[in-house]
């Protein structure tokens, strides 16, 4: 007889007692829909999480936050991350990706601002990694900025670290030795080359495969890579600012288990409606290792012969 294959699990969307605030049985995929100082104050005080990786609200006024100044919106960013890294195994890790505060024209990099809050913790920076990304606002007054940067703390120097789960090809796949014992030899790793700490991954824009009406919204890419890399199957991802789910997708297409804390319901929704999908192994999103697209080749970028050895060029 044939037996009927198991049930595909189905992420849950957790919402605390108002009284009580105790946290439910949250299984192996599960958004907290409330406040994460509520979840994190909830759950117990031991490591518990492999990696934390969030895009916290940048605090430049976005349709889903109120600006704050600047030393409250730190005040309040230290809260969160002192209940956190508690709750960080030996072996994990964090990747905190910031951009920018704006204040009337002035930037102020967060991750210069924020460093302070992971030295007091010991966290040890492992990577500054740049996303760079295609498009965005046009600036005015200055330089269009076209980056934002992904901050990995290890909490000790036995952390996970699996950089074969992500390379990417070689730039120069034949290259081999000219001198020396290995001459002949190919001198490139044959998995591809490590991927670097500048990645360039688009952001989520109107046509992006990803949109949803979340207006600051992660790429799954980019987190896939630090999931693939930081983590092992079955270990648990945790992010306490879920918006729509891309850190729990990320984290199902590649049998991790996640936790995630999202303030507003809707957004809530639609996160534990897309970590089904990528259960369901349905989900639609933009690997980390997909080329980019070659706008070079596209109509709107050929050039139209007009004359211009007539015009004397």
């Amino acid at each position: 007889m044939t037996k009927n294959p198991p049930p595909i699990p189905k992420a849950l969307i957790v919402k605390p007692s108002k009284a009580t605030k105790e946290p439910a049985e949250l299984g192996d995929h599960a958004i907290w829909q409330g406040d994460a100082e509520d979840m994190l104050c909830a759950l117990p005080n031991k490591p518990l999480f492999d990696l934390v990786v969030s895009s916290p609200p940048y605090n430049i006024g976005k349709s889903y936050e109120k600006k704050a100044p600047l030393d409250d919106y730190l005040k309040w960013q230290e809260r969160i991350l002192d209940l956190i890294i508690p709750r960080i195994k030996d072996t994990g890790s964090l990747c905190w990706q910031v951009g920018n505060f704006v204040d009337n024209g002035q930037i102020v990099p967060l991750d210069i601002e924020m460093a302070p809050i992971f030295k007091k913790h010991g966290l040890k920076l492992r990577n500054r990694i740049i996303w760079h990304f295609g498009h965005g606002l046009h600036n005015k007054h200055r330089f269009s900025g076209r980056y934002e940067v992904v901050m990995w703390y290890s909490k000790t120097d036995s952390y996970q670290f699996d950089v074969d789960a992500v390379r990417i090809p070689s730039k120069y796949p034949g290259k081999r030795h000219f001198k020396g014992p290995n001459k002949g030899k190919l001198s490139g790793n044959p998995l591809g080359k490590n991927p670097e700490d500048v990645w360039t991954i688009p952001n989520v824009k109107s046509n992006h495969v990803e949109k949803t009406d979340h207006p600051c919204q992660f790429p799954v890419g980019l987190i896939e890579r630090l999931v693939l890399s930081l983590t092992k199957p079955g270990q648990l991802v945790f992010d306490p600012f879920a918006g729509v789910g891309s850190a729990g997708v990320a984290a199902a297409l590649h049998d991790r288990r996640f936790w995630g804390c999202e303030l507003l319901p809707h957004y809530a929704k639609q996160g534990r409606q897309r970590i089904d999908e990528a259960l369901r192994g349905v989900a639609r999103y933009r690997p980390h290792d997909k080329e980019l697209y070659d706008h070079t080749k596209s109509k709107l970028s050929q050039i139209v012969d007009t004359g211009l050895e007539d015009a004397g060029g």
